[in-house]
């Protein structure tokens, strides 16, 4: 394993995407643990994507983390999907971790409901547990969350919103396999905003695979910290790691 630091943001290169699993579910094992021995619970928000495989299945491996004191949190959410679609996060979620362990809560986004309504149901819910986890990638425009290039904002005053995709975002979803063309994407989400994820107090965010090589160097080695490149705002937090495989580092300098 190599690792550094980036201003605040720590970086972690494994050699495989597997090992990229292990070393981030132990971290964010011992996170959980410490967190637990101070609090009688913890509130955690979890990202939806093939990125999160290795990670999310090493992390169910562990048996003394009492998931009974955590809530769980959805990241983001498309929007006109069918409620049974195979793409939908919600499901993701729940086949990968929300149904193989029991949360003290699950609190899924509801694209179903009133855009506007939602957002007020889940800002509500965000307010009444604040995160101290946060379980995340990065797009392969530098996104994280649902928070494109073209909608970031550093400074939103909102906790979740409804946004626009961008076509490189969208491309990804074919990319990643989840859907056969870009017309099949949906064009739009409800996506927790980038103060939300920040406010956390421990980001671990893995991030596998060639297509994201470009992501990745421009998260560490960017002159510039903003909403070019989303993910850049990890490099200003107290306590964030990054966790790369050998291919999604490979734009990087030695």
């Amino acid at each position: 394993m190599k690792s550094f630091t980036k201003d605040k943001l720590k970086v972690k290169i494994l050699k495989t995407r597997a090992e990229m699993g292990k070393v981030c579910a132990q971290d964010i094992r011992e996170e959980i643990l410490k967190q637990l021995s101070r609090k009688e619970y913890i509130n955690i928000i979890f990202a939806a994507a093939p990125s999160q495989n290795e990670t999310l299945y090493e992390l169910c491996k562990f048996d003394d983390i009492d998931w009974s004191r955590v809530n769980a949190f959805h990241m983001d959410e498309y929007v006109g999907l069918a409620a049974d679609a195979p793409q939908r996060f919600g499901r993701y979620l729940s086949e990968h971790i929300f149904s193989l362990k029991k949360f003290r809560s699950v609190n899924y986004i509801d694209p179903s409901n009133d855009a506007k309504e939602e957002c007020k149901r889940y800002t509500a819910l965000l307010k009444k547990f604040p995160t101290d986890i946060v379980i995340l990638g990065i797009g392969e425009n530098g996104h994280i969350a649902f928070n494109d290039p073209p909608v970031a904002d550093f400074k939103d005053t909102e906790m979740i919103k409804v946004v626009e995709l961008d076509s490189i975002c969208r491309n990804q979803q074919v990319n990643d396999g989840c859907f056969e063309k870009i017309d099949d994407v949906p064009t739009h989400a409800l996506t927790l905003t980038v103060p939300t994820l920040f406010a956390a107090s421990a980001l671990f965010c893995s991030v596998p695979a060639k297509t994201k090589a470009w992501a990745v160097n421009e998260t560490i080695n960017s002159e510039k910290i903003d909403e070019h490149c989303p993910a850049t705002i990890m490099r200003l937090h107290d306590n964030a790691t990054l966790y790369c495989d050998a291919d999604s580092a490979a734009m990087l300098s030695e």
